[in-house]
């Protein structure tokens, strides 16, 4: 009998030059901290069961979502599965305190735990924020290790700042921590494909979870992250596929953008976008989840999801066969780069 093939979602691919493999589609955790509207615990456990069912075996949490929840949630409901069968990462950079100041609820979360976060990125702060998150997460085999939000993007003036901690002590520990077998692979999760770049010169990475900037509206990393990547053998986990919603829903969405509303030359984008989608009986959202995976250095595409429904919508996005034709008018029309490889099978 011919052997079944595995679902798009379950197929693996190596983290750099680790033996780590990790699904296709990971599941992403702000949704689980609050991120825009609030969730319950059930909503929270039903939503990681999902993503199990569908064969996603790849988690990425962050002290930071919900200023600590999402680790919470994210442990409680993976600690009932086998811990050999998962890939899980979580972030350093910040810690957390008992708040002092009034949450003002600027940074999107909706009931987050009453706690703040006090930026560090020393050798003590990155090894108190990995213990913290072992004791968070009820599981002491973290796989992957990302410095968090570190860039011009979050900190702005005082990022230099930042960068000295972690030039001058940060990366030991990281290097302390892969070395000792504590974690399997390091890396970053930012927002800015420079902040990866400034890394690759300055420490050995193996992946790093960039946040959009290559999505079906924004190809800017072929110029030299991408490539830099398939050189030194570093993983891309790519988050933000859908651009904050934009391409999630096209126009009929809420026009979310980057975390802000949408300028009027992306949504004249979308449009494009979505006429050519229409034209070929694709789906806008599927062809936005199967572009980027395209990519070699592209080791997964993350989601995030707040219910069962969500992941479940996501999966079917990213497993709806798309023609080829779609592909080829795409590039054709100028809408995506010459140089980005195309899911073309």
């Amino acid at each position: 009998m011919p052997q079944e093939h595995p679902p798009k979602v379950a197929r693996r691919r190596r983290i750099g030059r680790t033996a780590l493999e990790v699904t296709a589609l990971g599941l992403g955790t702000a949704p689980l901290g609050g991120l825009y509207r609030d969730l319950s615990d059930e909503e929270a456990l039903a939503t990681v069961d999902a993503a199990w069912q569908a064969g996603i075996r790849f988690f990425d949490t962050a002290p930071h979502y919900g200023h600590t929840k999402a680790e919470h949630r994210l442990g409680a409901a993976l600690r009932r599965y086998p811990r050999e069968a998962y890939v899980l990462s979580t972030k350093v950079g910040r810690h957390f305190v008992p708040r002092t100041h009034t949450y003002d609820g600027s940074e999107g979360w909706q009931n987050p735990l009453p706690f703040e976060a006090i930026y560090d990125y020393t050798r003590d702060g990155i090894l108190r924020s990995f213990e913290d998150s072992q004791q968070r997460l009820g599981v002491v085999d973290i796989d992957i290790l990302l410095v968090h939000d570190i860039g011009r993007y979050t900190h702005g003036d005082r990022n230099a700042h930042y960068w000295r901690q972690l030039g001058e002590s940060g990366f030991k520990a990281l290097d302390e921590l892969r070395k000792a077998g504590a974690i399997k692979a390091v890396g970053f999760g930012v927002n800015e494909r420079e902040a990866i770049l400034e890394a690759m010169r300055e420490f050995d990475i193996d992946c790093a979870l960039l946040a959009g900037r290559y999505t079906l509206l924004e190809q800017a990393p072929l110029d030299d992250l991408l490539p830099e990547c398939e050189r030194k053998g570093v993983s891309i986990l790519l988050g933000g596929a859908f651009n904050s919603g934009i391409l999630a829903r096209g126009l009929l969405g809420d026009l979310k953008f980057n975390y802000g509303d949408a300028p009027r030359d992306v949504v004249e984008r979308v449009a494009r976008l979505d006429a050519i989608c229409r034209t070929c009986d694709a789906p806008l959202a599927a062809a936005a989840l199967q572009f980027p995976y395209a990519h070699p250095a592209v080791a997964t595409v993350l989601n995030g999801a707040r219910s069962a429904n969500e992941v479940r919508e996501n999966v079917a996005s990213f497993e709806t066969p798309l023609p080829r034709e779609l592909w080829l008018a795409l590039r054709d029309k100028g809408l995506v780069d010459p140089r980005a490889p195309l899911p073309l099978d």
